[in-house]
């Protein structure tokens, strides 16, 4: 591969160059909304808060959203958790702390405190924020943006905000077009010609389609930039509805459309088309957004050191593979390989490998997800599956191939993805004895 001067000059650069902060990013409040139980994920979020879950082979979910507001020139983050937050937070503390308080940067945990009269957790997306007014206005920003901690993509906040100052917005869903089939499980906007918000609807049967393009709709990504004399009264307003579920999606969006200027920002790649984001939201989504990162070139380049994912690296070994037998050769095909992994005399066809694995001799592993620290046995045949951290396959354990038999032992997805936890191999060591007060 032939490259140019200027692009060797770039690639043997040994710093990154984040976008420069401007007047605009530097008004901004990023709050990253982290608390969602992830039920969909089944036991994948049994023990973790599903931004927390780990993708990509050594990224966790939440360092997409993080990574683009650092990216972006977004240097100020309240990351929002409840839900088992442990894992998160000890994350958060691990990969985020090298941002300089001294110059206007940090990224601040605000767990749930019940800071308001009523004593509450978190009811809602909305009520997050509002029981965090307070330090919210004490950071004194002219915009806030809202996000999302359980999304995979890479977007330019700037670009967004850009757009609604531009527009005189009071707030800005940012949206993504989507198959109207496809759009019904999330919350569509109806648009006119100028973009700007008519009607905004929470998982329709009938999605309306954008104006010129038949069959296809707009769909909100959870990510909305508000200004914030709209926001601060709006979420006041939230708060003494009784009626309320106070969500952006379902009270907050809706019920102020006709009376501001709500305005959708299209979130599209440079040729003007339809940029990657993805919803990790159930099994099949998330273990199809790691095999997408296995394409010769995926669509998320995690490449790009012009916009790099910033995560916490343990301090690993690189990948080995060893022996050089015929049917006992250490190989991975199509696969992403993290540090500290062994194949020992082992096969990996389009797969994600977390760091700290080791496959054994004769063992083949094909269109799967393992993640951190599991062991697989020798003569082991995986497919179409996800391993927990922290899992030990016995000698000769095939999985994905006979779903039926799956199912007694595992949790199979309508899709046929086979998800296996330490627990459902009986190998549940440090979890707490269950007794009649867990009922």
């Amino acid at each position: 591969m032939t490259i140019s001067k200027d692009e060797q000059a770039r690639l043997y650069r040994y710093y990154t160059e984040p976008k420069t902060v401007t007047d605009l990013t530097r008004k901004t409040l990023a709050l990253v909304l982290a608390g969602g139980e992830g039920s969909r994920l089944k036991d994948l979020t049994a023990w973790r808060a599903k931004p927390a879950v780990p993708v990509g082979g050594k990224y966790r979910i939440i360092d997409f959203p993080l990574s683009n507001c650092v990216n972006s020139g977004i240097r100020r983050i309240g990351v929002l958790t409840q839900y088992k937050s442990h894992s998160l937070i000890r994350h958060l503390q691990r990969a985020w702390g090298f941002m300089r308080a001294e110059i206007g940067e940090f990224v601040e945990i605000l767990p749930a405190q019940q800071r308001t009269n009523k004593k509450e957790w978190y009811q809602g997306t909305a009520d997050a924020l509002f029981q965090n007014l307070d330090i919210m206005q004490r950071h004194h920003p002219e915009y806030v943006l809202v996000l999302g901690g359980d999304h995979v993509y890479t977007m330019d906040y700037s670009e967004m905000l850009l757009h609604h100052v531009q527009t005189g917005a009071d707030f800005t869903v940012g949206a993504i077009e989507a198959p109207v089939a496809d759009a019904t499980a999330f919350g569509v906007m109806s648009v006119d010609e100028t973009m700007r918000i008519t009607q905004f609807s929470e998982k329709p049967e009938h999605p309306d389609s954008i104006p010129g393009k038949p069959g296809i709709a707009l769909v909100s990504m959870g990510i909305y930039i508000f200004s914030k004399d709209f926001l601060y009264k709006t979420l006041i307003d939230d708060a003494g509805h009784a009626g309320s579920s106070h969500d952006f999606g379902k009270d907050i969006i809706p019920s102020n459309i006709s009376e501001s200027r709500a305005m959708a920002f299209a979130f599209r790649n440079k040729e003007g088309l339809p940029a990657y984001w993805r919803d990790v939201g159930t099994l099949y989504s998330y273990w199809q957004t790691n095999m997408e990162l296995c394409s010769v070139e995926p669509e998320l380049n995690l490449y790009n050191r012009d916009w790099p994912i910033w995560t916490y690296q343990p301090q690993y070994p690189p990948a080995k593979f060893i022996f050089d037998d015929e049917g006992r050769r250490g190989e991975a095909i199509d696969s992403l390989i993290a540090g500290g992994c062994i194949l020992s005399g082992a096969r990996v066809k389009r797969s994600v490998l977390f760091f700290a694995t080791t496959v054994e001799s004769h063992s083949l592993i094909k269109n799967s997800v393992i993640l951190p620290k599991v062991s697989i046995g020798h003569r082991c045949r995986i497919n179409r599956a996800i391993i927990d951290k922290g899992c030990v396959i016995p000698d000769d354990t095939v999985i994905g191939e006979n779903l039926e038999d799956d199912a007694k032992r595992f949790h199979v997805t309508t899709e046929g993805i086979v998800l296996v936890t330490p627990a459902m191999l009986g190998q549940n060591l440090y979890a707490r004895l269950h007794n009649d007060y867990d009922q």
